[in-house]
């Protein structure tokens, strides 16, 4: 009888069995070799959109701003008190001279009346040392009275007359004081802002409105730290209205700050503008055009543009080999589609214009243009060599 194998025990195979299983696992590399026909599968080259980098000759450096008094002055009471009275809001047209707002000025009047009653009794005063000081000369020349008396009398008189001008000082100051309580319009212009409302106790020397005098009118922008070296005092630019597209003012720098805005990093620039009368009206958005540069830049589109560790670089391709090689490069002004490149490319580079996340350095590649049509890469001086010695015929 056969004996059966305990339950759980594993079954070994024969000798006959292991032999087949061996020759199959030394068959199967060559029956794999002789599937791929004996050659290494080969990565064929990944289609890439590529373009060379454009000349941007123009300018494409544009600025928003807004327009702006060229004087513009912060008003302020010279006194602090409660402000009683407010008479004008923000746009409206003021004189030189009218009334803007009033503080109460009760303190102020009584103090002026403080100073009226001192200035009457110090006079009074003076009234009486002056006569003294005659009755005292008349009797010193009939020798009746000392020398000294005489004299003791005469510094009396001028201490009185010095205690009137003391007093009379101190009611201008007091007077000054009660004027300071109504705030005036020191010129003709448009009230461009407003800090304060009645009711409302302020300090002297706080702002209350911001008074935007008539008369020339500028642009103002913020310029950042990228392009403030190409803004300059005098430089020419072109100005444009948002309410006219299209049309187009020449322009001069005027005034640029030597301070970047500790906030936003930006410098403040003004920028006078040669249009007719009338034609900026304050608050209204403008658009700055720097005309031209120091020199032609070159521009990528901005998907080619690829952030790397230490900056940006794009994909470029090598005409020997047609593979991808990443190279660093420094950026300048954005543009709607387009990237101005400092430094890091030449003209003739093809740079991989989209997908670049995808590519890797050293991958070989097949380059086509937009229209996907093969993009030869080779130099022109390489175009010239005779085309039956390229094929072999």
């Amino acid at each position: 009888m056969r004996s059966t194998p305990p339950t759980g025990s594993r079954t070994s195979l024969s000798l006959p069995g292991r032999r087949a299983g061996l020759t199959i696992l030394l068959a199967l590399p060559v029956v794999l070799a002789a599937c791929s026909g004996g050659h290494e599968a080969v990565e064929k080259p990944r289609p890439v959109l590529v373009a060379q980098p454009q000349q941007m000759t123009a300018a494409t450096s544009t600025f928003a701003g807004d327009v702006r008094a060229r004087e513009e002055s912060p008003l302020s009471f010279r006194v602090g008190g409660n402000m009683i009275e407010r008479r004008v809001d923000v746009g409206a047209r003021v004189k030189a001279g009218q009334v803007l707002a009033v503080l109460d000025g009760s303190d102020h009047a009584a103090q002026a009346r403080a100073a009226r009653a001192q200035l009457a009794a110090a006079e009074a005063e003076f009234k009486r040392a002056r006569d003294d000081q005659a009755r005292f000369a008349k009797l010193a020349g009939e020798q009746l009275v000392s020398r000294s008396a005489a004299d003791a009398q005469e510094a009396a008189a001028s201490a009185a007359r010095g205690q009137v001008d003391a007093a009379r000082a101190n009611l201008a100051v007091a007077d000054n004081q009660t004027a300071y309580t109504r705030l005036r319009a020191p010129a003709d212009g448009v009230i461009a802002t407003r800090q304060a409302e009645a009711g409302q106790v302020v300090a002297a020397g706080q702002a209350v409105f911001t008074l935007a005098a008539d008369g020339e009118r500028e642009v103002a922008i913020a310029v950042p730290e990228r392009a403030i070296g190409h803004v300059t005092v005098g430089r020419p630019v072109q100005v444009e209205l948002w309410s006219h597209p299209g049309q187009r003012w020449d322009g001069l720098v005027r005034e640029v700050s030597p301070a970047a805005d500790p906030a936003s990093r930006t410098f403040a620039v003004r920028v006078t503008v040669d249009a007719p009368v009338d034609t900026l009206e304050l608050g209204q958005s403008a658009r700055v055009h720097l005309n031209g540069g120091p020199r032609a830049r070159l521009g990528v589109p901005l998907a080619a543009l690829q952030q790397v560790e230490g900056g940006s670089a794009v994909f470029v391709v090598d005409p020997e080999s047609s593979e991808l090689r990443l190279q660093p490069v420094e950026t300048g002004a954005y543009g709607q589609d387009q990237v101005v490149v400092e430094s890091g490319i030449a003209a003739s580079d093809w740079v991989v214009a989209a997908g670049g996340h995808l590519l890797r350095e050293g991958l070989k590649v097949a380059p086509v243009d937009r229209d996907n049509r093969v993009v030869a890469l080779a130099p022109v001086h390489d175009k010239a060599v005779d085309p039956s010695a390229a094929t072999g015929r």
